[in-house]
């Protein structure tokens, strides 16, 4: 007799990410240490830290901007390895912010969001125009189309950055410190973005120190300490009842108590 199928709620999501014992160094540096980390469809998850922990490069590893010595990377179920087939595939499911933008200065807006999906994608013309024209509409920046990235605030540049991405139809989006290099006043409304964003249900791994946006959006939380995941739970638990004294200490000193 065949097994009665999961609730819905309850059924098994696949895994958008698999990490499993891996390590990375820089040189003699031991920069990642044994790293097991598990993201599903769908998943939202936060990495936080002391600076030099780890945590950017964990996620520049994901999509193989970095190499990883041992151990093993899958996402979407494609190894990331040497085979540059597979670090191919994975890069055009995989969308990146980074820092401090990225964008090309001697383009426009619109031609920055296009370039990607009529090179990488082979998208006609057109068709990746009315694409970048939707996702800046989605960011809130539709008029700036036509302006070149010096011309824009660092918030509307970093909403670029993230239409950018969004242009590629990624399965799995990486933030790495979206925010840090913003005026206080314009971090809300990049991370009004990426809320909004993670409520249409997007795979997301963000590397940030705004414990309030960890809090709303996060499924999980991962604190990593000297290259390793020290601890992960989910908000509630994580912020209430940290289990390891590392954690307690980072939490003291980045909210105060």
């Amino acid at each position: 007799m065949s097994a009665s199928p999961l609730p819905e709620e309850l059924a098994p999501c696949p895994d958008a990410i698999r990490v499993t014992g891996m390590n990375k160094w820089f040189g003699e540096f031991h920069v990642l240490r044994d790293i097991d980390l598990t993201v599903r469809e769908g998943e939202r998850i936060v990495v936080c830290g002391p600076s030099g922990s780890g945590k950017s490069t964990l996620i520049r590893c994901i999509n193989r901007l970095e190499n990883h010595q041992s151990g093993q990377i899958l996402v979407n179920g494609i190894e990331l390895n040497a085979n540059l087939r597979n670090i191919h595939k994975v890069r055009s499911e995989v969308g990146m912010v980074f820092q401090h933008f990225n964008l090309f200065p001697h383009l426009t807006i619109l031609e920055n969001c296009t370039l990607a999906p009529m090179w990488v994608r082979k998208m006609p013309r057109a068709e990746a125009r009315e694409m970048a024209a939707h996702f800046l509409e989605k960011v809130r920046i539709p008029e700036q189309a036509d302006k070149y990235p010096g011309q824009l605030s660092g918030g509307q540049q970093q909403r670029v950055a993230i239409a950018r991405s969004l242009c590629m139809r990624p399965k799995v989006m990486l933030f790495d410190e979206p925010t840090s290099a913003l005026d206080p006043e314009m971090i809300k409304e990049v991370l009004d973005t990426m809320i909004a964003l993670a409520e249409e249900g997007m795979t997301m791994i963000c590397v940030t120190h705004e414990m309030g946006f960890a809090r709303q959006v996060a499924n999980r939380v991962v604190f990593m300490d000297e290259g390793r995941i020290v601890e992960q739970n989910e908000p509630e638990a994580f912020f209430h009842s940290p289990q390891n004294e590392r954690t307690r200490n980072f939490l003291g000193q980045i909210l105060g108590h």
